[in-house]
């Protein structure tokens, strides 16, 4: 079910007012229930993969806490195995297979074969969420939940099992057991959040998506010009798909008296990549800060350790966005960059230059890497980039697709958006009064400027 449908708007509203209908030992049942419809909506046998992993991981859970010495370790490993084989299994297993055939083709050796698997939606969110859980109780942080109805209703909540923020446990469980009333002023807030999520995704994303996508799926028909300007749309077109999402999954909750986490914060605003990685996905990067890059050692090494320390987080970054060398690349890319960036700052290396340079430094190496974000393959994407920075041809040609009028149209909301971020952001101290203004008004630039194509979201496929 699509946030930006007709469906999900009935959904939400039948969802929310029953939730403050029944009684508070009921809602879970009901949330639990309305967030399996929500999943099952897409594929609904694919529930059953979502079923083993929370029944795996609630026993580890409880396993982990009773255990002492080495066998504590061996339950959270076979728990996060499981998690990894699954998703392994669904995302990587034909990527492996492609890659393992080729390289067997030039020895004529034997091929494996080709699995017809559908990735189910928001696999890599859930399965990472899940692992929260089991690597909290480990460390102690969090207590195994004894209620198999609330754990697995953290894992399914169904504003954010799709395409996140990804919760860790001591934040979202807690709230799931604590009687919620009904507040006037946090559920405005919450409708004002899907407003400004829905308005990111079907007046600005969408609407920039009827350019980006036939330019990036045909590159060779296009001219360099064509091929900047879909390199900048593409960046605030992911940016309010992506965000947009995350605002209506946040609002949603908020509705429902449940706070998530910030997943954003005006990341194209950094001055260098490392604080764009400190603004974008706030879920996903303090995830591998926390699971992965301390555990390797973080910066706590030698120079050269937490250089290959952030290599290897952005490398598995990369691959957690898809099975394609491109999505590899891209996180090569960031990684390098990051590496760049720690090298100078240890060394002592500052370079005095304007803040407008140091954005618009960052702003285009963000979105030169974008390119291998959303190009077809690795190949397209060096193709793209070629002709961007030789300027093969700086004539628009793409007027088939969108006239210049539009553009200039894209421009403008592009600018507006990036204006009203800054005062959006304090929407937590907004009167009702405001809010609700500031809801209608988005609302109906939904219905008047929107593109109702109900098109997924990018994230959807990861």
């Amino acid at each position: 079910m699509l946030f930006n449908s007709l469906l999900f708007l009935f959904f939400f509203l039948i969802v929310t007012s029953a939730y403050y209908l029944l009684p508070h030992k009921l809602r879970w049942i009901w949330l639990l229930a309305a967030s399996c419809y929500f999943y099952m909506y897409f594929k609904p046998v694919y529930i059953l993969i979502i079923f083993f992993t929370i029944a795996v991981d609630y026993v580890a859970g409880l396993l982990i806490e009773q255990a002492t010495g080495w066998h504590r370790k061996l339950w959270l490993l076979l728990s996060l195995a499981t998690n990894i084989g699954v998703l392994a299994f669904y995302k990587y297993f034909n990527f492996l297979a492609h890659n393992i055939n080729l390289l067997a083709g030039h020895w004529h050796g034997p091929q494996l074969p080709l699995l017809n698997i559908i990735l189910p939606i928001g696999l890599s969110f859930h399965t990472f969420q899940a692992m929260s859980y089991t690597i909290e109780v480990y460390r102690g942080n969090y207590k195994a939940e004894r209620h198999l109805g609330l754990y697995a209703l953290y894992v399914m909540f169904y504003p954010q099992m799709v395409a996140g923020p990804i919760e860790r446990p001591q934040h979202i469980l807690p709230q799931l057991h604590k009687r919620h009333y009904f507040n006037q002023q946090t559920f405005i807030t919450g409708i004002f959040l899907m407003c400004v999520g829905l308005f990111k995704k079907v007046v600005i994303a969408d609407r920039l998506g009827l350019y980006v996508d036939p330019v990036f799926n045909n590159p060779h028909a296009h001219s360099a010009a064509d091929l900047l300007i879909g390199t900048y749309l593409f960046a605030f077109q992911i940016y309010c798909d992506f965000s947009g999402y995350s605002d209506i999954a946040v609002g949603a909750a908020l509705t429902l008296g449940i706070e998530l986490m910030k997943n954003f914060n005006q990341p194209y605003t950094a001055l260098n990549v490392s604080a764009f990685w400190q603004r974008w996905h706030i879920s996903l990067s303090t995830w591998f800060r926390d699971y992965v890059y301390i555990p390797l050692g973080g910066n706590r090494k030698a120079l050269m350790r937490t250089c290959l320390n952030l290599l290897v987080v952005f490398l598995i970054s990369g691959l957690w966005h898809g099975a394609n060398w491109k999505y590899l690349v891209w996180g090569g890319i960031h990684g390098c960059l990051l590496i760049a960036y720690q090298l100078m700052k240890r060394l002592g290396i500052r370079i005095e230059i304007p803040r407008m340079i140091k954005w618009l430094l960052t702003f285009n190496l963000i979105c030169l890497a974008w390119v291998f974000f959303r190009a077809n393959s690795v190949h397209e994407a060096f193709y793209i980039i070629h002709q961007i920075c030789t300027l093969a041809n700086l004539h628009y040609t793409a007027r088939g697709i969108m006239q210049p009028a539009e553009l200039y149209y894209c421009a403008l909301i592009i600018i507006a958006l990036v204006v009203s971020e800054h005062y959006l952001s304090g929407y937590a101290q907004f009167s009702k009064a405001k809010l609700i203004t500031a809801s209608l008004l988005l609302f109906v630039g939904c219905y008047f400027l929107g593109v109702f194509n109900e098109a997924q979201f990018i994230y959807f496929q990861f």
